[in-house]
């Protein structure tokens, strides 16, 4: 199923290089060390996850074994490894760190009670695999650092790009990823793991997407940034000072590997062989959509990695491979340089 790239060891390692001369460039620059990517939160949610009963065998595995609930951590971001006026538009990223998880726990995680997912409001990766991705992440590092002003210029032109390319039927997930991402709520996205994961005895990816009827509003909706450097921490609060919100979390399980390959990050599984399938609903009440202390407790003090979690749900490919050693030095570089531990909470309020 798994199959290793030759030159593997050397592509984790200059991944690893890369990663952290962004992190020492933002550093350099602010005094306060950030994640390598996905450095700016949106919204930091506290919410709760309830695994439906009655799922059939096949969807009762690992963390959706059986009926339960467990508080969530939910964090909004994009994915530049710099801290952005949100003139410049990114793709969005959700990660999700669910609490008080029990089962075999995946290596490095021993101890803990966390399950993480980390995702992003495509349904494939940017690459195909960890060589291509080493290849991309070069070209957004040189970004780095780089004037502000010419960031937000060039998204424009390349939102208008993908606007074109959007009316057409299609989509370019290189143009959004250098600054074309359409302007819409960040609340209305649909997020995808992108990435295989083990699935009990299947393979699977997950996806999380809005169900209530106040998020379902504001899927493809358009927001204005009216010179507002955080227009989207602005806009979730705003939606979370009136109501909460609710999500599906799906499954989509693999039935075919010839059109769903494991190595192979940037195939889309295709639906119609394979539709995803609403294994647990998350709910969350009414809050602060994003607030200092959430972010100095959640951005500073916690991590979020898809190697926290079982070993029911393993991930798989050639992209989560070097996903594990890449993630740890981030977190060992954000530890040492702000002097704050990360963690990995027991129960809610120790997230806080």
């Amino acid at each position: 199923m798994e199959r290793m790239e030759e030159n593997e060891q050397e592509v984790r390692r200059e991944l690893i290089e890369t990663m952290r001369s962004i992190q020492e460039t933002t550093f350099g620059d602010s005094g306060h060390a950030v994640r390598s990517v996905h450095a700016k939160s949106h919204g930091i949610v506290q919410a709760e996850i309830e695994i439906l009963d009655g799922l059939p065998p096949e969807l009762a595995q690992g963390l959706l074994a059986k009926p339960g609930r467990h508080d969530v951590v939910m964090r909004f971001s994009t994915n530049p490894g710099d801290i952005l006026d949100d003139g410049v538009s990114a793709p969005r990223g959700l990660a999700l760190k669910i609490i008080g998880v029990e089962g075999e726990r995946l290596p490095g995680s021993e101890g803990d009670a966390t399950q993480d997912f980390v995702m992003a409001n495509a349904p494939a990766f940017v690459a195909p695999d960890a060589a291509h991705f080493l290849k991309t992440l070069k070209l957004l590092a040189k970004t780095t650092d780089k004037a502000e002003g010419a960031k937000k210029a060039l998204s424009t032109v390349l939102r208008a790009t993908e606007a074109v390319i959007e009316a057409f039927g299609g989509k370019s997930a290189t143009v959004a990823s250098l600054g074309g991402q359409p302007m819409t709520h960040v609340l209305g996205e649909t997020f995808y793991s992108q990435t295989p994961f083990l699935y009990g005895a299947n393979v699977a990816k997950f996806s999380v997407a809005p169900s209530s009827p106040g998020l379902k509003a504001l899927e493809g909706k358009s927001i204005k940034l009216d010179g507002r450097a955080d227009a989207h921490r602005e806009e979730i609060n705003a939606f979370f000072a009136g109501s909460g919100g609710e999500w599906e979390l799906r499954v989509q399980l693999l039935t075919n590997p010839e059109t769903m390959p494991v190595e192979d990050a940037s195939v889309i599984w295709p639906e119609d062989e394979s539709p995803f399938v609403t294994v647990a609903r998350i709910v969350a009440p009414r809050q602060d959509g994003w607030s200092e202390a959430k972010a100095a407790a959640v951005d500073d003090g916690l991590s979020f990695s898809p190697w926290h979690g079982l070993a029911a749900h393993r991930p798989l490919g050639s992209i989560n491979r070097v996903r594990k050693e890449n993630y740890e030095s981030s977190v060992a570089f954000r530890s040492q340089h702000n002097g704050c531990p990360i963690h990995e909470p027991k129960a809610l309020n120790s997230a806080e």
